[in-house]
C-alpha cells in the first residue's frame, strides 16, 4: 500500500466517524423533540462532544464563529434555552448578569470561582440541605440547586 493510499484510508475513517457522530446528534435532538437544524447541529457538535462542561452563550458563540458556523448571538441564546427546555442542558444562574449552561444534567451542585469566572461541579453528596421552606399548596418541589461562590482570600 502506498503512502497516499494510507492517507486516504485515514481520511475516509475520519469522515465516517464524523458522519456517525453527526447522525447521533440528529437522533439526540429528534428524541428531545427538536428539529435538527443546521444551527442546532453546529452548536450541538460543540456542546455534546462527550465532555461535561459549563458554557456561557458568549463562549459558545465565539467557538461557533471560529468554526465557521455563522450563527448570531441571539440564535445561540435561543438554542441554549431550547436545549435546556428539552432537558439536554441545565441552566446555572450565578448572578443577574451571568448564566452558564451545563451539559451534565445529572444530580449535582456547583461552585463558582469568582476570580476565574468559572463554574465547576460539586457532587450532590458534598452538600447537605437540611431544611427547606414549606412548599405552597398546589406546588411541587422540582429541584434544589446550590451554587457556592468562592474567591481568593484578601491579603492580611
Amino acid at each position: 500500500m502506498s503512502e497516499s493510499d494510507g492517507q486516504n484510508q485515514v481520511e475516509n475513517a475520519s469522515a465516517e466517524a464524523s458522519r456517525v457522530a453527526r447522525d447521533a446528534l440528529v437522533g439526540k435532538l429528534r428524541r428531545s423533540g427538536l428539529r435538527p437544524t443546521r444551527q442546532r447541529l453546529a452548536l450541538a457538535e460543540i456542546l455534546f462532544d462527550g465532555k461535561d462542561r459549563h458554557v456561557s452563550a458568549e463562549w459558545l458563540h465565539e467557538i461557533a464563529k471560529g468554526r465557521g458556523a455563522g450563527v448570531s448571538l441571539a440564535t445561540v441564546y435561543n438554542t441554549l434555552h431550547q436545549f435546556t427546555g428539552a432537558g439536554l442542558l441545565r441552566e446555572i444562574t450565578v448572578d443577574s448578569s451571568r448564566t452558564y449552561f451545563d451539559t451534565n444534567t445529572g444530580d449535582h451542585h456547583h461552585m463558582f470561582l469568582e476570580h476565574e469566572d468559572r463554574v465547576v461541579d460539586v457532587p450532590s453528596n458534598a452538600v447537605s440541605v437540611n431544611r427547606l421552606p414549606e412548599i405552597p399548596e398546589g406546588m411541587e418541589l422540582v429541584s434544589v440547586d446550590v451554587v457556592v461562590r468562592v474567591r481568593p482570600k484578601a491579603a492580611s
